[in-house]
């Protein structure tokens, strides 16, 4: 997955300002205890950060 494209489900799924918050502000234990900002500069598989976020949002299958 392209950073872009990460990008653009997070905006999709919970709109551009939420979405900057939830990034930044977030701290996800199943990411190590960083935040998707901090977990996409060391290298975590954009996938696996999706699909943490979909986890904890409870987003639908459908749209993850």
């Amino acid at each position: 997955m392209r950073l872009s494209h990460f990008r653009e489900l997070m905006e999709g799924e919970f709109g551009r300002v939420r979405a900057d918050s939830l990034s930044r502000d977030h701290v996800f234990a199943e990411l190590d205890g960083q935040t998707v900002e901090q977990a996409v500069e060391s290298g975590v598989d954009l996938r696996r950060i999706w699909r943490v976020v979909c986890e904890a949002y409870e987003v639908p299958a459908g749209r993850r």
